[in-house]
């Protein structure tokens, strides 16, 4: 199992939510330069960014910034929030990330998602957000109503090699992953599963590594220190 750190920006700068309220973002890091260079000498092999301002609005604000942390660095990025187009992953792809991951579009467009694959194979991930099993779009903020499993049973119909599946409700709370909705997870589909959401100590990756999770993003508990990055690598090994 692989963890991966995660940096979430909005106005460039990095940040974190609680449950996805924007209005709970607050400063966890001066620069994502500097933050994807300890993530690396941690020994971080890929890096989780998301866009929020695109994930709310479809704008490009953080692109800079992605692109700038790629390039000064040498990390393997992959990338989410916003990707609405085939216009939009290409345009992703070219600031040399290693993953696109479709989320929202996914809901309102699968063609989307199935055109993308076809293209670009496993360099396309598709994220599932969701609340009380039902996967919500456009930042959390709406209910599509449709059921969690049901829908990774179609994505990965699409030929997707990768879900990243995030319960919404354990985003930024430190309580812990969402062991039983991922369970159902990892008994209805076959493809690669990344946990997200709530990630706190070594025993969480344990009991995800155990579970067949194949990777797990870290997020708050590294910026506040509860999880060591480097520990919680070599414990996912």
């Amino acid at each position: 199992m692989k963890i991966l750190p995660a940096i979430d920006l909005k106005d460039g700068q990095c940040v974190r939510l609680q449950k996805g309220d924007y209005g709970t973002a607050h400063k966890v890091a001066e620069d994502a330069v500097q933050t994807a260079r300890g993530f690396l000498a941690a020994g971080a092999t890929l890096i989780h960014m998301v866009d929020l301002d695109g994930a709310k609005d479809g704008s490009h604000a953080n692109y800079d910034v992605v692109r700038q942390v790629i390039e000064q660095t040498g990390a393997a990025v992959e990338l989410g929030g916003g990707i609405r187009t085939m216009s939009d992953v290409q345009a992703v792809l070219a600031l040399g990330v290693s993953r696109v991951i479709i989320g929202s579009a996914a809901v309102r467009d699968p063609e989307l998602v199935r055109q993308a694959v076809a293209q670009y194979g496993d360099r396309i991930a598709v994220g599932i957000d969701a609340r009380g099993g039902t996967v919500r779009t456009d930042g959390w903020l709406c209910d599509s109503g449709e059921d969690y499993l049901t829908f990774a049973k179609k994505m990965e119909s699409f030929g997707v090699k990768t879900i990243i599946f995030t319960d919404i409700d354990k985003d930024g709370m430190l309580e812990g992953p969402n062991f039983e909705q991922l369970g159902a997870l990892r008994r209805a589909v076959s493809c690669a599963i990344v946990a997200s959401g709530g990630v706190t100590s070594l025993s969480d990756i344990q009991r995800l590594r155990d579970a067949g999770i194949d990777a797990a993003i870290a997020g708050k508990a590294v910026y506040t220190g509860a999880l060591d990055l480097a520990q919680a690598i070599k414990e996912a090994e």
